[in-house]
């Protein structure tokens, strides 16, 4: 009979990854087979500096996860050894990251995801990967807030600068 202590362990884990594939905005699941320990750390760090968790769970556990989730569409996708991305608060994030790495060390494929509670295929994250990030939004959107204003500002100090000029032919 199963330890009763490790039942509970994975039970808690369970739970734990249930929680998490809820709570996120976006999950990237990859396939890590092939990197060596240098390339897995600087994956980790680049994730850890944008905020994005990155770890690896047993297929089995997270399958139990994805069923209590409510999430069993990306129980397909588990498959080989599979490391988990969850960002809480950047969709974007992830996808761009994992993306950007696996492009540059082919040993990484992103297989699928989860944004805002639905599952997605690595179409979908390629396109979620090749949007401006958060702050790249915010400044676009920034600019075309600021550009009404500037325009008006341009053109007060042209009428200033016109009737300046009539004055001084007077």
């Amino acid at each position: 009979m199963a330890n009763v202590k490790i039942i509970e362990a994975k039970s808690q884990q369970v739970s734990e990854v249930a929680s998490k594939l809820k709570d996120s905005s976006c999950v990237v699941v990859a396939d890590y087979r092939g990197l060596n320990v240098k390339q897995v750390t600087e994956l980790r760090k680049q994730l850890r500096e944008a905020g994005v968790e990155f770890q690896v769970f047993k297929n089995t556990l997270v399958r139990r996860a994805t069923a209590n989730a409510e999430l069993s569409e990306l129980d397909e996708y588990l498959t080989g050894p599979t490391a988990i991305a969850f960002s809480k608060d950047d969709v974007v994030a992830p996808a761009k990251i994992l993306a950007d790495f696996a492009k540059k060390n082919d040993k990484l494929s992103v297989k699928a995801g989860v944004v805002e509670g639905r599952v997605v295929g690595v179409e979908q994250i390629q396109e979620l990967a090749s949007l401006p990030s958060r702050e790249g939004l915010l400044s676009m959107l920034l600019s075309v807030l600021q550009a009404p204003v500037r325009n008006f500002a341009l053109a007060v100090k042209a009428v200033a600068e016109k009737q300046e000029g009539g004055a001084q032919e007077a």
